[in-house]
């Protein structure tokens, strides 16, 4: 009979009638899930543009400082060969501007790295305050019940049923009008006023979905094993339920980053968003479609509207792509 010889722990071996052993080994949920998410190569090239994206947004500053030799929002004194008289950029995409030129002479390229900077931060930042928000709401509402859970729910609803995008204008626009901003200076125009806006308008989709998981866990044999044991609610609702619906919340935030990003386009693109003087994608494209520039300098909306469409999709793709690999019951 021969003789497999293990050099690695397992679980067990059986011996078919056939005599040879044959090596049973365990796989952690983390080789279970790496072997469902590398199978969708739709996914993984989402991963693949979203990695070079940070890289180019986290190096962007070298690049303009040793490639480009020019910053986003450096424009020369004179302007001939880059824009014509009624301003309208000429110099196109080539060896000395990536991206073109816009219509003060700046360039595209930069600044749509840089762009992607603001976008990623905004839209991370936002996300992040709106799942943390999201999970305290969701997980109190479903785990007490009763009044507790009538109240988050009541909020949930209420702000879901807000005209979100009109008030996002309305605040952006009144905390942006001047320098100073609003209560009292706390809120001044900027990335953290955008971020603020987006982040209140994002945690009630959190919220609603980790309090259906949290309702559907409470009554759970090993929730009763922890309160018999005497732990209190804070400690079975963030150290019992929530490491149980980490995965519908990792799926989510995947979900909503893309959301946040088209987001705060929207609002660099109504010029109540990001300020002028920082690169944004809403704000470039807005600046190509002023006077229908575009027609003339096609490049100054082909790249920041490229980088939008493929970073939204990248993320969503992703989180499919986590969505099923984390869901063993879509089989695949």
């Amino acid at each position: 009979m021969s003789q497999v010889q293990q050099t690695e722990p397992t679980i067990g071996t059986v011996e078919p009638a056939g005599g040879d052993v044959v090596r049973v080994e365990g796989r952690t949920p983390w080789q279970l899930f790496w072997g469902r998410f590398r199978r969708d190569k739709v996914a993984v090239a989402g991963v693949i543009f979203i990695i070079i994206l940070i890289l180019a947004a986290f190096l962007a500053p070298v690049f303009a400082d040793h490639v480009a030799h020019r910053g986003p929002n450096d424009f020369p004194e004179d302007t001939t060969g880059l824009t014509n008289e009624f301003n309208v950029p000429i110099m196109g995409p080539g060896g000395q501007y990536w991206g073109g030129v816009d219509q003060l002479g700046r360039d595209v390229f930069v600044r749509t790295l840089y762009g992607a900077r603001t976008s990623l931060e905004v839209a991370l930042l936002a996300t992040a305050i709106a799942v943390v928000i999201g999970i305290v709401i969701g997980i109190t509402g479903g785990y007490y019940g009763g009044k507790v859970d009538t109240v988050m729910s009541r909020s949930i609803d209420i702000v879901l049923s807000l005209p979100v995008f009109l008030l996002a204008i309305g605040i952006s626009a009144a905390c942006g009008t001047t320098i100073d901003g609003c209560l009292g200076g706390l809120l001044k125009p900027g990335i953290w006023l955008v971020t603020l806006i987006i982040a209140l308008f994002s945690w009630p989709y959190m919220a609603r979905i980790v309090r259906g998981q949290t309702l559907s866990l409470r009554e759970r044999e090993f929730v009763e094993a922890a309160r018999a044991t005497g732990y209190g609610g804070s400690h079975i609702m963030f150290r019992e339920i929530l490491p149980n619906i980490v995965a519908p919340i990792i799926v989510y935030t995947t979900l909503l980053i893309p959301v946040n990003i088209i987001f705060e386009a929207s609002l660099s693109y109504l010029g109540v968003g990001i300020p002028p003087g920082t690169p944004s994608w809403g704000g470039m494209i807005a600046d190509a479609t002023q006077g229908q520039l575009y027609r003339a300098a096609w490049w100054m909306l082909l790249f920041p509207g490229l980088c939008l469409v493929f970073t939204t999709l990248s993320f969503n793709l992703v989180g499919d792509g986590l969505r099923d690999a984390l869901d063993p019951r879509t089989g695949r």
